[in-house]
């Protein structure tokens, strides 16, 4: 094709690294960053995790010690998982105010106040002999007698000094159990995070190891069918209904599509979790020197915020926010 003068010429625009700086439309901010941790009753040390590079399940010294490197780089907040020594049907852990998760909870609160933002998973997967996340009956899980259960956890949670809950279990009215009790035991300044599109994903594949997962079975009797899209925006406008304060996309980048048309709708914040096999895949690729993986993490990063999450919860939160302030510092992205 022949070009003459003053045709358009978007290449105009890429031909510097400052001027391609100037006009990028999409950022990364170390506050768009939430690092999820997982704390482990059992351990005397943290413990690497073989399927996530880089990850550990950590003590309550080393989790204390991960949390203020996260907000000392910035990071806007910390999901915290635990994994308690005793599991049982009722997953009686989850909301005993000496259980490991809430314990964590107060160790960071107590030392961190609201330096950052601490969020609790809401769920009963870590804590149930049988993985699922509600309490199971002839049938399969009982979504009313669950609510009951994360009714209990919530305030349990709010106690425990957590500013944010994420509800993950994706049982129906999980939002407005929460939200009531937490009112009732005036906590109606506690955050809630609804995960109002959760697929029943292979790509959680890694995150069983994590939480030390005893499931049985699969959930997708209660976790969307990854091949439905409307159905999550019914979810989504079923939380919003219920009092959600935030909503979520999980997983991410296989579902970047929902994102985008969450985000296009939802008049409240969005967020999208990087999951436990998203974060895998780029690691193992990177270490079999396949990709390059600090530009493949913050390519997938920036596929997030591009889909319009307000906010990510990946694993790779303090180490892209400490990269992040490096560059900044150093003048350059």
């Amino acid at each position: 094709m022949t070009m003459v003068p003053g045709t358009v010429r978007p290449r105009r625009l890429r031909t510097t690294p400052a001027l391609r700086r100037l006009v990028t439309e999409t950022r990364l901010h170390p506050a768009d960053l939430i690092l999820p941790m997982f704390v482990k009753e059992t351990l005397s040390e943290p413990a690497p995790l073989t399927s996530m590079p880089g990850v550990v399940q950590h003590t309550l010294d080393s989790l204390l010690e991960a949390a203020n490197e996260a907000v000392d780089a910035g990071v806007g907040g910390l999901m915290l998982f635990g994994i308690p020594e005793h599991k049982d049907n009722e997953g009686s852990q989850a909301d005993d105010p000496e259980g490991i998760l809430n314990r964590a909870l107060t160790l960071l609160r107590d030392n961190l106040g609201d330096e950052t933002v601490i969020m609790a998973d809401l769920c009963l997967d870590e804590f149930t002999s049988h993985g699922h996340c509600g309490v199971l009956d002839a049938s399969g899980v009982d979504n009313d007698a669950t609510l009951s259960r994360y009714a209990s956890m919530a305030v349990a949670q709010a106690r425990a000094g957590a500013h944010v809950l994420g509800l993950s279990g994706m049982m129906d009215g999980q939002v407005a159990a929460c939200r009531e009790a937490l009112d009732l035991e005036g906590f109606t300044d506690v955050v809630i995070m609804a995960y109002s599109a959760k697929y029943a994903s292979a790509f959680f594949g890694p995150f069983r190891e994590a939480v030390d997962s005893e499931l049985q079975g699969d959930r997708k009797t209660y976790q969307q069918d990854p091949a439905n899209g409307r159905e999550a925006m019914r979810e989504l406008d079923l939380d919003l209904a219920e009092g959600a304060d935030v909503v979520m996309v999980k997983p991410g980048l296989p579902y970047l599509d929902v994102l985008a048309e969450v985000a296009c709708e939802s008049p409240v914040p969005v967020w999208a979790y990087q999951v436990s096999g998203e974060y895998a895949m780029i690691e193992f690729a990177a270490a079999a020197g396949a990709i390059d993986r600090e530009r493949a993490i913050e390519e997938s990063l920036i596929a997030f915020k591009r889909a319009g999450a307000d906010a990510v919860l990946t694993y790779w939160a303090t180490e892209v926010a400490q990269r992040l302030n490096s560059e900044q510092s150093g003048g350059a992205r």
